[in-house]
């Protein structure tokens, strides 16, 4: 019996999909590793033909879609391995932020554009001095007049360089509580007193733009105040599930592409005079990661449907934040030991995966925080 039941609806819209990205994308996918960014174009190509933020109502340009469809997103482009077109990061990170905070207001301006792909969203809460601890923010966001000025810079920002809008989280500096002087604001591209850095060089994931984003006396109206004052944290923690979880997806769905690009090398590759696959050795290691892969499908699975139900699923999400994404490297790494010599070359299937997916016990919170969050829920 199948945990997640997709309707026809849901198999057309992948299988339209996986046409739109082997012509539009993967053609293209070398030039933009080379160049380090995804052009604006091709997120424009996305919202046209309703592949970015399949959630959002229909009354605000979208198609109301159910979760279904941003995983199968997610799926997908991560088996086109061009994990560096972070459409999830906007869809179904951000964006959120606008459709469940935001005024009516907000929702009209932005929420069409977002969808369309004529507005690409970062989120800015990383600094330079402050990683996962949102209590040590230093950027400040002082009220002057109908304005808000905010100072401030922040670091490791995805999305950085094309971010058309960016959502930031800023300090009240008045207020002594850490947690509660926290707000998120709304910052266009071109307002004054916000400057992007450079495109920082990264390990992988080379065709996404990471950022670095500067505040100068970057004035804004109180309009563009994202929900309640001094509610920041805990917004940004109740969106901590889904986000999580779609790093989560990303990492297992790039985990099966580079198992079944395996085990096809292994099944058409000689070593010895024989098949690799028919090497005893080879198959209880395919087998091992294959099992590990299976395990973590139906864990996904699992949540996926309870997250759909409004289950708060936050500690199993981080279970399967650090295990799965760990398990994927695993596979990654025993994999491109199967290819031995083959596995050195940049033109290796699975070296592109195998490089982005290093960054997933990373980003979206460490292995290690979600250890503490698991600890800590069971008491310890």
């Amino acid at each position: 019996m199948e945990i997640i039941n997709y309707t026809e609806e849901h198999k057309q819209f992948r299988q339209r999909l996986k046409n739109f990205l082997a012509k539009e994308v993967i053609p293209n996918i070398e030039k933009w590793e080379h160049d380090e960014i995804t052009p604006k174009s091709i997120w424009a190509k996305l919202g046209k033909n309703g592949f970015l933020c399949t959630d959002v109502p229909q009354e605000y340009g979208g198609m109301g879609g159910d979760f279904l469809y941003s995983v199968i997103v997610c799926e997908e482009i991560a088996y086109s391995t061009i994990a560096g077109l972070l459409t999830y990061l906007h869809s179904d990170i951000i964006v959120p932020y606008i459709s469940t905070f935001g005024t009516e207001d907000q929702k009209k301006k932005y929420l069409s554009k977002c969808v369309s792909g004529d507005i690409i969203t970062a989120v800015a809460m990383t600094e330079p001095g402050a990683g996962s601890d949102l209590a040590s923010l230093c950027t400040t966001a002082e009220d002057d007049g109908d304005h808000v000025v905010i100072n401030g810079s922040k670091t490791f920002i995805s999305n950085g360089i094309n971010c058309d809008l960016v959502i930031v989280a800023a300090k009240d500096p008045v207020i002594e509580n850490s947690y509660k002087a926290i707000s998120l604001y709304i910052v266009e591209d071109g307002t004054p007193g916000f400057e992007k850095g450079q495109n920082l060089e990264k390990l992988g994931l080379h065709s996404q733009d990471t950022a670095e984003l500067f505040f100068s006396k970057c004035r804004i109206p109180k309009s563009n105040l994202l929900g309640e004052r001094g509610k920041g944290f805990y917004m940004l923690m109740q969106k901590l599930q889904q986000e999580r979880l779609m790093i989560t997806i990303n990492a297992l769905a790039s985990g099966e592409f580079i198992l079944e690009e395996t085990i096809e090398y292994c099944k058409k590759t000689k070593d010895q005079g024989g098949l690799l696959a028919q090497n005893q050795s080879v198959q209880f290691k395919l087998v091992e990661m294959a099992t590990d892969i299976k395990i973590g499908r139906t864990f996904i699975d699992k949540l996926i449907a309870d997250h759909m139900e409004g289950k708060d699923v936050n500690t199993e999400t981080s279970m399967a934040k650090f295990w799965v994404s760990e398990m994927a490297n695993k596979v990654a790494d025993r994999s491109l030991d199967l290819y031995g010599y083959s596995g050195w070359l940049e033109k290796c299937s699975v070296v592109r995966p195998w490089r982005d997916l290093r960054g997933t016990p990373i980003f979206g919170g460490t292995s290690q925080i979600m250890r503490k969050i698991i600890a800590k829920s069971m008491g310890l």
